[in-house]
């Protein structure tokens, strides 16, 4: 895809898709260029930063200490 020099971006994607993405944009009150530049944002800042979310499935199990009733 062409890259101008003009604020614009373009971007085609399926129409189903699309009219789900504005459907849940408005029940959150949120415009899609609004939604997109908190997310570019987000991205941009956090891009060369390590990710450190961890997987709870892999952490493997956890203990809890449990009492008994005497």
């Amino acid at each position: 895809m062409p890259v101008g020099p003009s604020g614009r971006i373009v971007v085609e994607i399926d129409p189903e898709t699309k009219e789900e993405l504005y459907s849940a944009l408005r029940a959150e009150g949120l415009t899609l260029k609004e939604w997109f530049l908190s997310n570019v944002e987000v991205y941009l800042s956090q891009r060369g930063q390590l990710n450190l979310q961890f997987d709870r499935d892999l952490a493997g199990p956890t203990t809890h200490a449990t009492t008994t009733d005497t």
